[in-house]
């Protein structure tokens, strides 16, 4: 595999190696590409290792975010507009397309272009050449085209909001980055990548992982997938810098409301009427501290906290 997938993509599950090793054969070629994925799955640093993997390396990569865009501003941001076209047009704007000219331009959310812009992308992906707001006569640029979507782009050709045509046009080679959730195997060594990383960026010592730690991990759902994940990783590592992750150190979403059979092991039953359940962590931190003494650390403990979350809790429903 490539330094540049290697470098921006850590892990083996086959969904991965399959996707990098189509990218890495695209990669060397021209051929406008479309990559489908979910928020957080890394769709920019596929485009990114696409482009430093080109043949266009060394020329521009230009990033274009479509949802942020203004829709009144994005034929002006894309095709450039010349001074004077329209009020507030005080100087010539070369655009997105002739900055990228030799590289790579990489449409970020296409899915979110008005379809006014639409029909001229697409004008421009069949000839390569495109006309600026005020311009007379049109300019050519050599550009590639890279995509990125987390729409289903058919079910808005469906609802007419996405033009059939310019679809097929960037569907040259589809790649699809898989969910997080589908590549759990993946997710120790990325956790430990990342923490690598992020623990040198801080200056610090990066933390290890408890085994329980990493099963409750592996279970997660992962709806923000790989930027979850990361964001995950850094405030472990500053909050934890050099220790070993237990399960309480995750955030309160990580911990899981206990399940009937571990109430049963401890002895608990639901009464039909439900409870109050701050009522029962009051009582249940009192029993703590009953059964050691008032030993705060012991107390912790017994509860599966930290010292410091037991003397917040306990300041939280003013007990001493």
């Amino acid at each position: 595999m490539s330094n540049a997938f290697e470098t921006l993509f850590m892990g083996q599950s086959p969904e991965l190696l399959n996707l990098l090793r189509t990218a890495e054969v695209v990669a060397a070629t021209d051929v406008t590409v479309l990559i489908q994925g979910e928020s957080g799955t890394g769709k920019e640093l596929l485009a990114e290792a696409l482009h430093q993997q080109s043949p266009r390396k060394d020329e521009p990569f230009i990033v274009v975010n479509c949802a942020a865009l203004p829709e009144n501003l994005v034929e002006t941001e894309l095709f450039g507009h010349k001074k004077g076209a329209f009020t507030g047009a005080e100087s010539d704007n070369v655009g997105r397309i002739r900055s990228a000219d030799k590289g790579t331009l990489f449409l970020d959310e296409v899915g979110e272009l008005p379809l006014s812009t639409q029909a001229k992308l697409l004008r421009f992906l069949e000839s390569g050449e495109c006309q600026s707001v005020g311009e007379t006569k049109p300019f050519t640029a050599n550009v590639r085209i890279i995509a990125a979507t987390n729409r289903d782009l058919r079910d808005q050709i469906s609802n007419k909001a996405f033009r059939e045509d310019l679809f097929y046009r960037l569907n040259v080679v589809p790649l699809e980055l898989p969910p997080l959730r589908e590549r759990t195997g993946d997710i120790p060594v990325l956790i430990k990548g990342m923490m690598k990383t992020l623990a040198a960026s801080h200056g610090l010592d990066a933390p290890a992982l408890a085994k329980e730690t990493q099963k409750i991990l592996q279970k997660h759902k992962w709806p923000g997938n790989i930027r979850e994940l990361k964001n995950l990783c850094e405030r472990l590592v500053i909050l934890c810098s050099g220790k070993t992750i237990q399960p309480q150190h995750l955030p309160f979403e990580f911990n899981t409301t206990p399940t009937t059979g571990t109430l049963a092991k401890i002895g608990i039953t639901l009464p039909e009427g439900g409870l109050n359940l701050v009522d029962l962590e009051v009582d249940l931190i009192k029993a703590a501290l009953d059964k050691t003494s008032g030993n705060q650390s012991r107390a912790a403990k017994l509860l599966g906290l930290t010292r410091d979350t037991l003397l917040y809790r306990m300041k939280k429903h003013a007990l001493r």
